[in-house]
C-alpha cells in the first residue's frame, strides 16, 4: 500500500545542540558500529579501552596462570568487588549491590529467599506483558512451592485500547489482592513500550500490604533514575549488556535492601563465593554468608564477562547522574518533537511524553498495520539506522546520552520521513 506522501519538513538544526552538549566528548570513547546506532536498549556498543582491558586479562592468564587470582595489576579474587562501587549510583550503598551471574539466575536466587508463600499468601503480582523470562521464572517458582500459577499469578495490564500501564490500576490490584500477595515483581521500565513505572508509589503500596517488593531493572539500570534504598525495595535484579554497555553476556547484578545485610537465617541457595571472605578459603563445611548482597553469590566471578564493566561503569561515573538524565530527556524530547511534525499521521510514539515517565527508549508504531511496519523497519535498517523490533508491531529506538548525538536522532527521523513517504 502506498500512502499519500507528505511535504518535507525540516528538523531544527541538531548541530548547535550537539556543540552545547556537555557529554559530547564521551561519544569518542565508544567503538560505534557503522551507521546510526540507536540500539543501546538491547545491546550497548563497546567502550574504547575494553580491548586493552581484555588483552591485559588474557595476558595475566597467560603469564600468571593461577597466580592471577592474587597477583598482577588487577587480581581476580576481588575483581567484581573492586568495580562494583559505581553501581551504588542506583541509590543504594555499595554493600547492598553485587555483580554476579545473569539476570534470570539472580531472579531465581532472590526469589528462593524472598518468595516464601503460604496457603493464605501465595500470590505474585506481575504485568500481563512481562518479559517472557520473568514470567517463566515466576511460574516455575510458584510450581516449585506446590501452587498453581493460574491461581497464584496475578496480572496487571493496560486498559483496553491503551498501551501503557496506569499506576492507579496497579495500586488498585495491590489493594484488591492485599491479603494474598506474597511478592510483587514488576519492571522498572516496560521493555516493549519504554514506560518508566512509578516505582516509589508502587513499592510503598505493596509494602503496606506486607508483601515483598522486587523489581526487574533490565531496562532501567543505566537509564532511569533509581533510588532503591529510599523506595524501600526489598530486592532488584538487572542485566549489564544493555544501557551499561558491558558486552554480550556481561555479568549481571543484584540489589538487596540493607535490612537484610545480616539476615543470615534467611533461606537461600548458597554457594562458596557467598561465604564470608575472611574464612572462604579455609574450606569449612558450614556456610557463613557474607554481609550484604554479596552473600547471595554462588561462584567466583567470570572475569572475562566482568572486565568490560570496569570501563563502562567508569564512563557513567565520569558523566554524572544529572547530566546523563538531562541529556536523555533532551534527546528524546527532540525526537518526540520531530515525530510530531515530520511523521504526523505516519508514526505514533507509544512511550509516555512526560520526561519523568520515559528513559532513553522510544517505541514507535507505524500506521497501516504490521506488514507496513515491518517494511519500514527493514528499510530503516538498510539505511544504516539500527534500532530493534518487538512483536507484534513496535520499532524501538534508544538515543543513549553517552554515545548518541542530536544528529543521530535527526538522521533517524529524516530516514523515517523518506521511508514512510513511499512505503
Amino acid at each position: 500500500m502506498r500512502l499519500t506522501s507528505m511535504p518535507t519538513i525540516a528538523l531544527p538544526d541538531p548541530a548547535p545542540l550537539d556543540r552545547s552538549d556537555p557529554l559530547r566528548s564521551l561519544r569518542d570513547r565508544f567503538e560505534l558500529p557503522p551507521g546510526v546506532y540507536l540500539c543501546g536498549n538491547s545491546l550497548g556498543p563497546m567502550p574504547r579501552g575494553v580491548r586493552e582491558r581484555m588483552q591485559q586479562t588474557l595476558d595475566d592468564w597467560a603469564h600468571l596462570g593461577v597466580r592471577g587470582h592474587h597477583d598482577g595489576p588487577r587480581p581476580w579474587i576481588p575483581y567484581a568487588d573492586a568495580i562494583a562501587p559505581p553501581l551504588a549510583d542506583l541509590g543504594a550503598d555499595a554493600l547492598d549491590v553485587v555483580l554476579m551471574n545473569t539476570l534470570t539466575v539472580n531472579l531465581h536466587l532472590l526469589m528462593a529467599s524472598f518468595y516464601r508463600p503460604t496457603r493464605e499468601r501465595c500470590a505474585i503480582l506481575i504485568e500481563e506483558a512481562a518479559f517472557p523470562s520473568d514470567k517463566y521464572a515466576i511460574d516455575s517458582q510458584i510450581r516449585f512451592h506446590g501452587f498453581d500459577p493460574d491461581d497464584a499469578r496475578i496480572t496487571v495490564a493496560p486498559r483496553r485500547g491503551e498501551d501503557l500501564l496506569r499506576t492507579e490500576d496497579i495500586l488498585a490490584a495491590i489493594a484488591q489482592h492485599a491479603g494474598r500477595l506474597a511478592l510483587i515483581m514488576l519492571p522498572g521500565v516496560q521493555y516493549r513500550t519504554g514506560q518508566v513505572l512509578d516505582m516509589a508509589r508502587i513499592s510503598t503500596a505493596a509494602k503496606a500490604t506486607g508483601a515483598i517488593v522486587g523489581w526487574d531493572l533490565a531496562h532501567a539500570v543505566g537509564n532511569a533514575p533509581l533510588k532503591l534504598a529510599a523506595w524501600d525495595i526489598d530486592f532488584a535484579v538487572w542485566c549489564s549488556y544493555k544501557y551499561l554497555c558491558g558486552g554480550p553476556g556481561a555479568t549481571a547484578g543484584a540489589y538487596v535492601h540493607k535490612r537484610y545485610r545480616e539476615a543470615f537465617d534467611l533461606p537461600r541457595l548458597a554457594g562458596w563465593w557467598g561465604h564470608d571472605a575472611a574464612t572462604r578459603f579455609e574450606m569449612g563445611p558450614h556456610f557463613q554468608p557474607m554481609a550484604g548482597a554479596a552473600g547471595w553469590q554462588l561462584s567466583n566471578p567470570p572475569i572475562l564477562s566482568t572486565a568490560p564493566l570496569a570501563i563502562s561503569l567508569a564512563l557513567y561515573a565520569e558523566a554524572g547522574r544529572e547530566p546523563f538524565r538531562a541529556k536523555s530527556a533532551a534527546l528524546t524530547g527532540y525526537a518526540l518533537a520531530g515525530i510530531a511534525t515530520l511523521l504526523r499521521g505516519q508514526i505514533d510514539c507509544i512511550t509516555p511524553s512526560l520526561p519523568a515517565e520515559r528513559g532513553c527508549q522510544l517505541s514507535l508504531r507505524v500506521r497501516g498495520g504490521r506488514e507496513r511496519a515491518r517494511k519500514v523497519f527493514t528499510a530503516l535498517s538498510m539505511r544504516g539506522v539500527i534500532g530493534d523490533w518487538r512483536e507484534p508491531d513496535v520499532i524501538r529506538i534508544a538515543p543513549h546520552p553517552l554515545f548518541n548525538s542530536f544528529a543521530d536522532v535527526a538522521a533517524c527521523l529524516t530516514a523515517l520521513q523518506e521511508i514512510t513517504a513511499c512505503t
